[in-house]
């Protein structure tokens, strides 16, 4: 389970800087027509973010045409930045405000889902699989477990791919430990990230998220069971993984007290290395770029559906008083 993704690390460690542009620099083998991408949601930082990195890289011939502002009333940082992302798209790129995804639809061949909050992820995506459009969907993926089932068979029912993760996962220092040898037979590894909460999403969905995703892009599938430990400064997760493995999620609450850095440990029978650096949207937007054109998810949707298993097994834990839970429980 965890020699996948061999062709998408490769393509994130080539990946170019979304910050910079390179003149003249050549179309990629995969990017045979032109593309017009379609936005859902403008409330997050990443909306002026991946539209800017598209721009900056036309031999990708991927440019955002549109945008539906959908933003939650509910969640202060989604309805505060709304209308004014939407507001950068439009002034600065060009791109078409519309008034719903229905409107939106037409005018786009693939989609970013990019609402901050997980839950209208589904509300969102079933009108983009029924209309055959591939789609990324950001983090979080969804604020359920349920959801994720459903937009996982959602994809398989109609043939439509999609792809979730945080950026975490393509960064090219980060995505060499899936296949990593200098630590001898791997056995254990820890994934970081700072670890604010949303309350209409369980606890690790909303931050968290980072730290999971950078445990699983070492690890892949294969968690049997969590035990969490919900410290007020660090709240540390821990998997076990079928073939013994420990994986670790160590959310840090308090970053001015505690360091979140290293994003990835990892512990063999020949030693220990960790990751350097933090992370940025880089290797992220360049897979988005080559899965928009070839159709093929750089990440197994059973694995994306097992993160969010593993997260909400460690919601379970808590609530249990750092009871192990099983992930088998969750799958019935």
């Amino acid at each position: 389970m965890r020699r996948v993704l061999c062709v998408a690390a490769v393509v994130a460690c080539v990946a170019m800087a979304c910050g910079v542009a390179f003149a003249g620099a050549p179309t990629p083998e995969w990017a045979t027509k032109d593309l017009k991408a379609g936005i859902i949601g403008t409330d997050t930082s990443h909306v002026p973010a991946f539209t800017g990195c598209f721009a900056r890289h036309p031999e990708w011939r991927i440019k955002v045409v549109a945008a539906y502002p959908a933003g939650s009333p509910d969640v202060p940082s989604s309805w505060n930045r709304v209308k004014k992302y939407a507001k950068t798209l439009k002034e600065k790129f060009g791109v078409e405000i519309v008034d719903s995804v229905e409107a939106l639809l037409p005018k786009v061949d693939v989609v970013l889902v990019e609402d901050v909050d997980g839950r209208p992820h589904l509300k969102h995506a079933r009108p983009v699989f029924k209309a055959g459009k591939p789609l990324f969907i950001d983090k979080p993926f969804t604020a359920s477990l349920a959801d994720a089932k459903e937009i996982v068979r959602l994809s398989k029912e109609t043939g439509v791919p999609f792809f979730s993760c945080s950026c975490v996962r393509f960064q090219p220092e980060k995505a060499k430990f899936r296949h990593y040898k200098g630590v001898g037979k791997l056995t254990k590894a820890q994934g970081s990230s700072p670890m604010s909460i949303e309350s209409h999403h369980p606890d690790l969905f909303w931050y968290g998220i980072h730290g999971v995703e950078a445990l699983y892009t070492v690890l892949g599938r294969g968690c049997v069971s969590v035990k969490r430990e919900a410290g007020k400064e660090l709240d540390i997760t821990t998997g076990t993984w079928a073939d013994g493995t420990i994986g670790v999620f160590r959310g840090v609450r308090n970053t001015k007290k505690h360091k979140y850095t290293p994003l990835i440990k990892v512990w063999g029978t020949e030693g220990e290395a960790e990751s350097k650096g933090s992370y940025n949207y880089n290797g992220l937007v360049a897979v988005m770029a080559k899965f928009f054109h070839t159709r093929v998810a750089p990440i197994d949707p059973l694995e994306t559906l097992e993160i969010v298993e593993f997260m909400t097994a460690a919601q379970l834990s808590k609530e249990r008083g750092g009871a192990e839970v099983k992930l088998e429980e969750l799958r019935k």
